[in-house]
């Protein structure tokens, strides 16, 4: 292990440490004084190898929520550990412009003053929504500091600062020229209260009741039966589709039939996207409407009818015009029940919806001209650089879902028709001219010249961000030093949409060098009873309404014990609470060992001068250690994080500690041992506590080693020392202590109670342990008159317990009788197991080896119980 100085001044800083751990006194000044030092600022200059993290950038708009804080946690952890292990460790912090979020604030406040973005002109709502971002813009970064977060303040970047709009103009003038950035008429998302084209991620899906209308088109035997949700689009169809093997639509397929309520005719075509077993096997096709109906209509050569504006209105000259496409849908049905069109109807039908995740308005698919990625190139190279082993996807089951997309992805469309964001850098020409512009080029000037009037996709700008925010087009240091990052940690949720796109563009702009070595995929945060956590909802949790109470390292904890890779994660109050008695037990414990005189100074003791209790509890640090460094390099954060508590709640805290006791009372120089041993394991503890807790640990292990801090302290080393024999003596005195706790929270006695006993340990470990072994059962002498009323056999040893007056015999007899007939029921079956040949003949040799394990330890079990029995008094 690691050995530190000694610090002279132990005793005065235990003075200064409170008996109880107040985290609103402690974690502010702390954090504030390492940004100071600059512990979190990285050197492109040094020697050390790199370890890069960078931020998944939060929108501008946003507030720290559970799902931030639970990412936030695990990506600190990481670069902690790393920087302790002695890596050049950069954790880049960042905010995304959010587009349309940032867009709608802004909005918002003109609203009330009764002004809109087109009142005040493009360019003055642009400066009003830079204001915007310097007033209100970034609360979430004061409260990442709050949690705790170890980032880079010095190299914090912004989507829209200048580094990075350069980077933009450059990838899309490489992407344009390329032939991969193109302009054309397709369907899009589109927010009729946004007024723009929206991303897949932008788009929330809910079910919702709605109505399923047959509508009966053309007459007698040139009439087809097709259904719908959306009545009102019929008034832009061109075309009827069947599958081309569909019998009873053959005579059909090339004859023209009446669309109702218009003066139009329409072509009954035949298109193998349409299934014959859905519904009536025949599809209404609004290409401007429906995006499979587009690709129907490019197919057939279809005319697209657009019959509604950008804000969702009618335009078809007739009675429907002018109507929203709502009251539409209600005019559009009721006049075709008049005409007898009506087939069927069923409703409440229920069916997904898209809204607008920044104004949950109901989302209409679109016909509208737009710029768009051809990302089939870009998409292949993402699924190779996985495939290949270049980049490794945790847990691996998720790859799947990663090939399911970059696999079958479409275009990607980029423009968006708002104000706030990175204008496209096209010029057009009054000769119909188009013209990119790179970043170090000017515009071309001159009557007629303008600039296109959309702005790019939030997602194509942090597409960017692993090398963008690194200085690239710049060669830089930085960009030299920390690309490719190590990992990126985010949900699964957002794997197809900036994962992906992190991927195409990076191996796209650095000439094949995946953005990342590892994406580590983690789930959502869920209630306690794994209900999604929304606004809406009650169950909606604030995590820094628990830091106040319960501080930031108990909420870090909770976070990372639940975070299996991939998994979800449910959380609940109680569980912090939990995390907070734990911060509260390091905190005790640490106090106790700085009262009794813990040490780090000087070298560990040798093993033949240390007791079976120092030699087990630090076989056992060190088996912890490797226990530790393997499940950090797997990304099982719930596992680790489970495996440090065990260790130092119930190895040290509960037991190690405990044992120390009478030998720190004896004094001498066994109790000079214990000090340093224990001072190494707590010292050891704290330091491989520190990435979750990184609050509690650090006030602890200066006060401890007087050491600087433990942000840059050394990342403890396994020295491979392990002692089976002192790991299986200790564990033996546990299982006899446990017993008798056991049987004493049995008989209802007080955990301080007394008890006489007498102990047979004659043949055992035991024997050096007597005097722990009373301690910790709390067992006093036996002295005259003493009679056994209560008998234990535990492994090898005997407890004779003298409980005259305290023990209710029939609940022990009722306890013992329970415990017995289930452990004949185990030895039953472990036999019928065994005795089956056919189960031998084809069951592997260890599974067969654990019921034989199974056998012997009922067998066991029976013996010691049967003897409890026979112990216990008659009446």
């Amino acid at each position: 292990m690691n050995q530190h100085p000694a610090d002279a001044g132990v005793d005065s800083a235990l003075e200064t440490l409170p008996t109880q751990y107040t985290p609103a006194q402690v974690e502010g000044p702390l954090y504030e004084r390492w940004v100071e030092r600059g512990y979190f600022t990285a050197d492109a200059k040094s020697e050390k190898p790199p370890y890069t993290i960078v931020i998944p950038p939060p929108n501008v708009t946003g507030s720290l929520h559970l799902g931030h804080a639970f990412q936030h946690t695990l990506m600190d952890a990481l670069v902690r550990r790393k920087r302790m292990q002695g890596y050049e460790a950069l954790w880049l912090p960042g905010m995304d412009h959010a587009g349309i979020a940032t867009q709608n604030k802004v909005e918002q406040q003109l609203a009330e003053e009764g002004l809109s973005r087109h009142d005040i002109g493009r360019e003055a709502f642009v400066e009003r929504t830079w204001q915007w971002k310097q007033e209100y813009g970034g609360r979430i970064l004061g409260q990442m500091k709050r949690l705790g977060d170890g980032v880079d303040w010095s190299r914090e970047r912004f989507t829209m600062d200048e580094g990075l709009s350069a980077a933009v103009l450059t990838i899309f003038k490489q992407l344009f020229e390329d032939g991969l950035i193109y302009r054309a008429e397709r369907i899009i998302n589109w927010c009729p209260r946004c007024l723009t084209a929206l991303s897949d991620i932008e788009v929330e899906h809910e079910d919702r009741d709605g109505e399923l209308v047959s509508i009966r088109y053309g007459e007698g035997d040139d009439s087809i039966v097709v259904a719908t949700t959306r009545a009102e689009t019929m008034l832009g169809d061109t075309a009827v589709a069947v599958h081309p093997e569909d019998e009873r639509y053959a005579h059909l397929i090339g004859r023209q039939i009446k669309l109702p309520l218009t003066d139009r005719t329409i072509p009954v075509v035949a298109d193998e996207h349409v299934d014959p077993e859905f519904g009536t096997g025949a599809v209404k096709v609004t290409p401007a409407h429906d995006p499979n109906d587009f690709e129907i209509g490019r197919r057939h050569d279809l005319p697209n009818l657009t019959i509604m504006d950008e804000r969702g209105v009618i335009t078809v000259h007739g009675p429907f015009l002018g109507l929203d496409r709502f009251e539409a849908r209600s005019a559009v049905v009721g006049a075709l029940r008049e005409q007898g069109r009506i087939v069927a109807e069923k409703r409440p039908y229920v069916h997904a919806v898209g809204h607008c995740s920044r104004c949950h308005t109901v989302v209409e698919p679109r016909l509208s001209m737009q710029w768009w990625v051809k990302v089939a190139p870009l998409a292949e190279a993402a699924g190779d650089a996985v495939r290949d082993g270049r980049v490794q996807i945790h847990p691996k089951e998720l790859e799947r879902r990663y090939f399911d997309w970059v696999d079958n992805m479409h275009d990607w469309c980029i423009s968006r028709q708002l104000w706030w964001g990175h204008r496209i850098p096209i010029w057009y020409g009054p000769d119909g001219e188009v013209v990119c512009v790179g970043p170090d080029e000017k515009p071309p000037t001159g009557e007629g010249w303008r600039q296109d009037e959309d702005v790019l996709d939030t997602w194509f700008s942090s597409g960017l961000w692993p090398f963008s925010t690194l200085g690239w087009p710049e060669q830089t240091p930085d960009l030299a030093k920390f690309y490719p990052t190590d990992v990126l940690l985010t949900g699964h949720d957002i794997i197809f949409f900036w994962v992906a796109r992190m991927m195409m563009f990076g191996l796209y702009a650095m000439d094949g060098q995946a953005p990342f070595h590892t994406i580590a995929l983690t789930g959502l945060v869920r209630d306690e009873f794994g209900k999604k956590m929304s606004k809406s909802n009650p169950n909606a949790v604030d995590p820094l309404d628990w830091m106040d109470a319960y501080g930031a390292d108990a909420v870090r904890y909770t976070l990372a014990k639940g975070a299996n890779p991939g998994a979800d994660v449910p959380i609940g109050e109680d569980w912090v609470q939990g995390s907070r008695n734990f911060c509260n037990k390091i905190w005790n414990a640490t106090r106790f060992a700085l009262m009794n005189g813990a040490t780090v100074s000087g070298p560990l003791p040798a093993a033949e001068q240390l007791s079976a209790a120092d030699r087990w509890i630090l076989s056992r640090l060190n088996a912890t250690v490797a226990e530790v460094d393997g499940l950090y390099e797997d990304y099982q954060f719930a596992k680790l994080a489970d495996a440090l508590f065990h260790f130092s709640w119930d190895e040290v805290f509960d037991w190690y500690v405990e044992l120390t006791k009478p030998v720190l009372m004896a004094g001498g120089p066994a109790a000079d041992v214990t000090r340093r041993v224990l001072g190494e394991v707590l010292d050891v503890t704290l330091r491989l506590l520190h990435p979750i807790t990184p609050f509690v640990t650090e006030a602890l292990w200066t006060t401890l080693t007087g050491g600087e801090s433990v942000v840059v302290a050394a990342w403890p080393a396994d020295s491979g020392f392990r002692d089976a024999a002192a790991e299986k003596e200790i564990e033996l005195l546990q299982q006899v202590v446990t017993e008798v706790r056991r049987f004493r929270t049995e008989q209802g006695l007080k955990p301080g109670q007394k008890v006489a006993a007498q102990l047979s340990l004659e043949g055992t470990s035991l024997v050096a342990h007597e005097g722990a072994l009373r301690s910790l059962a709390r067992l006093t002498m036996a002295e005259e008159g003493f009679h056994a009323t209560a008998t234990l056999p535990i492994a090898g040893a005997t407890v004779a317990l003298d409980l005259s007056g305290a023990i209710d015999v029939e609940a022990e007899r009722k306890r013992l009788g329970k415990d017995l007939a289930a452990a004949e029921k185990e030895l039953a079956q472990a036999q019928a197991k065994l005795g089956n040949e056919a189960f031998l003949a084809k069951a592997a040799e260890a599974a067969i080896d654990k019921i034989r394990g199974r056998l012997a330890k009922a067998t066991e079990d029976i013996e010691r119980l049967t003897a409890q029995l026979a112990a216990l008094p008659t009446a």
